[in-house]
């Protein structure tokens, strides 16, 4: 029964490799052994059943081992059979995308260096930057008492006597609209040249007039070269051409483009704004990291006059000539006007600051019939300062200037010196104070606030000279076509608005603008002391757009 047993239990495990062929061989094997060993002892068939059994086991063992290796083996080439599936596929589909997505990349290309170059700014010409600027404005205009004004507004307000100034006046003038371009170029990494031209419409020849064909012929408004060179931290410029005049407020250094005009929409901006635009020759020098800077300039003179002038006596101008309109007259002035200023940049509690002097030299010229030609001396002192009260919110300025012989340099345009009974020059005293604060709502939104005026000191001579004439007759100022002869002693401005951009991108910016003033013109006393003003509303609005900024 043992041995029974025995042979029951090989040939069990014999049928199960019965499937395999080298199992079957196995199964003979063990049939022949246990019949050839069944005269041997007990003990000696039983050890030799048993190795035999160990072994078989050993081989079934390794045979499934094999089995699970050739059934992971499978599965793993099954899976990376799907991979490569999956791959062709993916690779089928990007072939068949390629075109579409070629095209797609390179209009993409295209666009982005489309954007790039307009966002440039400029555009290239024989190694020359050439930066197009200006704008396109359609404004309305309204004030109180009739002037006659397109966008520079005349500061002389018409008292009620006026029969015109008792009507109000509106118009609608695309004038102001400007063009502009800025050439530079660079000789080397410490050298520039550059040249720079504005330009507007508010030029008003004697054909130009509003009845059917509007036609107004452009003017200069801006036209000059430069040269800069640049040295260890600092620089020397060279301007050559017509600018604002050096005495004009700047936001930083003494540079040109950097002039502070106020943001109103009036062309002839604000009473205590004092500026020039004239052709001129001015040598600039900045050191300290440009935060020091010094300049000199010589600019074109011109001299206005205010009160009777005694003509038998003295000759002051002359019909203009070649190059002029013949119905204006020039000035006799044979030496320029000079400018001394000096501007420094520096901070406040972290806030930016910009201060500024300057000294204004002016010769008067007149001939004395008969006799000799005669000059009087004018000058000017004064300054400004722009400060960034919050930074990136509001910004702060100031200005102010006092003199004789100052008033062409003023907006309100008083004169420049009065006459004596024996044709004598007499420099007018004045000063002009400009005071005002830009805030910054938003990103958009601009809102501003000026005050600003001129005065001038009075002088009385015999016979009824000077600009402040004891034989003057203000009684009938407030009489529809009454006498009112007395000059103007002051004036001054309130005025405040604000600037909305509807549009800022890359195609420039476009903005709304609205400013409201209120101006007041004062006489000199006359014999009886009466010393009228007077007052206006004004109004602008303006639409603007930037196309290059």
């Amino acid at each position: 029964m043992k041995y029974a047993s025995t042979l029951l239990a090989a040939c069990a495990a014999g049928s199960l490799l019965a499937p395999i062929a080298p199992a079957q061989a196995a199964t003979k094997t063990v049939h022949h052994r246990a019949a050839h060993k069944r005269a041997a002892p007990p003990r000696a068939e039983n050890s030799g059943v048993n190795q035999e059994l160990a072994e078989l086991r050993a081989e079934v063992n390794a045979l499934h081992q094999e089995l699970a290796s050739q059934r992971q083996s499978a599965a793993t080439t099954q899976t990376q059979v799907a991979q490569t599936e999956a791959q062709m596929n993916a690779l089928h589909d990007e072939v068949a995308q390629a075109p579409k997505a070629a095209h797609t990349a390179a209009r993409e290309e295209v666009a982005v260096a489309l954007d790039k170059e307009h966002k440039k700014g400029y555009a290239d010409f024989k190694g020359l930057h050439i930066t197009p600027g200006g704008f396109l404005e359609m404004a309305g205009i309204y004030r109180q008492r009739f002037q006659g004004n397109d966008m520079a507004t005349s500061f002389a307000i018409p008292f009620p006597n006026n029969r015109a100034g008792t009507a109000s006046e509106s118009r609608l003038s695309a004038r102001q609209s400007r063009l502009s371009f800025l050439a530079q170029g660079k000789v080397n990494k410490d050298v520039t040249l550059s040249m720079y031209g504005e330009f507007d419409f508010l030029g008003g020849a004697q054909t130009a007039n509003s009845n059917e064909s509007n036609s107004f012929n452009p003017r200069i408004r801006h036209l000059y070269g430069t040269i800069d060179w640049a040295h260890n931290g600092g620089g020397i410029h060279l301007l050559a051409g017509q600018n604002w005049s050096l005495i004009t407020l700047n936001t930083k250094g003494i540079t040109p483009r950097n002039e502070l005009t106020p943001p109103q929409i009036d062309a002839q901006y604000i009473p205590g704004f004092f500026w020039a635009r004239q052709p001129q020759l001015r040598l600039t020098v900045d050191t300290a990291d440009h935060k020091l800077w010094l300049a000199v300039s010589a600019e074109n003179a011109a001299t206005t006059t205010v009160g009777t002038v005694p003509t038998s006596l003295i000759t002051y101008n002359a019909t203009a000539g070649s190059g002029f309109d013949t119905a204006n007259s020039l000035s006799l002035n044979g030496t320029p006007d000079f400018v001394g200023k000096v501007a420094y940049e520096g901070s406040v509690a972290g806030r930016s600051l910009h201060v500024e002097g300057f000294a204004l030299s002016r010769t008067f010229t007149a001939h004395l019939n008969g006799g000799y030609n005669i000059n009087r001396a004018g000058y000017g002192f004064g300054g400004g300062a722009v400060f960034q009260a919050v930074p990136g919110k509001l910004d702060l300025q100031f200005s102010g200037i006092v003199g004789k012989g100052i008033g062409r340099y003023g907006s309100a345009q008083l004169g420049d010196v009065t006459f004596d009974a024996n044709g004598m020059i007499h420099p007018v005293g004045e000063f002009m104070l400009l005071g005002g604060a830009t805030f910054h709502a938003t990103k958009r939104l601009d809102l501003y606030l000026f005050a600003g005026k001129e005065q001038e000191t009075g002088y009385s001579f015999a016979s009824g000279y000077g600009n402040a004439s004891s034989t003057a007759n203000n009684a009938g100022c407030f009489i529809e076509g009454g006498t009112c002869s007395g000059n103007t002693r002051r004036v001054q401005q309130l005025t405040t608005g604000f600037w909305n951009k509807l549009y800022s991108g890359s195609f420039g910016h476009a903005q709304v603008g609205l400013q409201y003033a209120y101006t007041q013109r004062q006489l000199f006393a006359d014999a009886n002391g009466i010393m009228p003003q007077v007052g206006e509303n004004i109004g602008f609005l303006s639409f603007r757009y930037y196309p290059f900024n």
